[in-house]
Parts: C-alpha cells; structure tokens; sequence
C-alpha cells in the first residue's frame, strides 16, 4: 500500500517501521510546506501523521480506510526540521479500529492525532490517500 501511495512519497515522506497495529514514518519539513508565518503547514503535519495512521490500520492486510480523524498541534515545526510520526493501534471492533499517531521532533511532541479506521475489503490495500 505505501508502495503505492505518491501523496505520501510527493511529500518525502519515508517508511521506517511497520509491524501488526503500529508503523513509525519520517519527513523533512521543507520550504514548500511552510504557511505565511514560517512555521510548518498544519496540513502536511496531519498528512505525516494520516501516513501513519494508514500503514498500521493496513497493516493487518484486509484495505482500510479513514472513518474519521482529528489532530492537536501541540508546538510548530520549522523548515529543516525532522518530523517522525508513530502509530500504535488502540482498538479493533469488528471492521472499526482506533489508532493514535504521535509527531516529534526529536524528543518534542509537535502534534497528536487520533484516527478511526473501517476495514472495507479482505485483500491487501493498493490505493492511496487518507487511511488507505
């Protein structure tokens, strides 16, 4: 699936780890994905964390999809900086499944996100974008 995913790769996004319920992603904040007061675009902080997010509700295989998801941004990254999303998984209830991503830089929390997945198929995940 992440193979696959050119939003996340566009983004420079890489993959470090992945195993059953949890995935752990990278990214480089860079000139392109600062907003008007220099700091990192909320929106490339969600999409880091939703990279996340994605891999480790698609790690059990069947395609899972984003059911919904919010984000807390809790301290602003800069361009240069070195942002890692880790996501573990909290619950799965039948096709449903809560996953938290936490986004550091170092050893600051930059943002928190929580993410509600649905399984929606039973073979591998192919597509791209949020949750998938």
């Amino acid at each position: 699936m992440f193979a696959a995913d050119k939003a996340s790769h566009g983004m420079g996004i890489e993959l470090l780890e992945i195993a059953a319920g949890t995935a752990l992603v990278r990214m480089t904040v860079t000139a392109d994905m600062t907003n008007g007061h220099g700091t990192a675009h909320g929106g490339y902080i969600f999409a880091l964390a939703d990279t996340a997010f994605a891999c480790a509700c698609n790690s059990h295989g069947p395609v899972t999809v984003a059911a919904g998801a919010d984000v807390t941004f809790t301290a602003p990254a800069k361009e240069g900086d070195v942002l890692t999303a880790a996501a573990a998984e909290r619950s799965r209830f039948g096709r449903s499944g809560i996953y938290d991503v936490t986004v550091l830089r170092g050893t600051t929390v930059i943002a928190e996100f929580r993410g509600r997945s649905r399984t929606i198929g039973t073979g591998t995940g192919t597509g791209t974008g949020t949750g998938q």
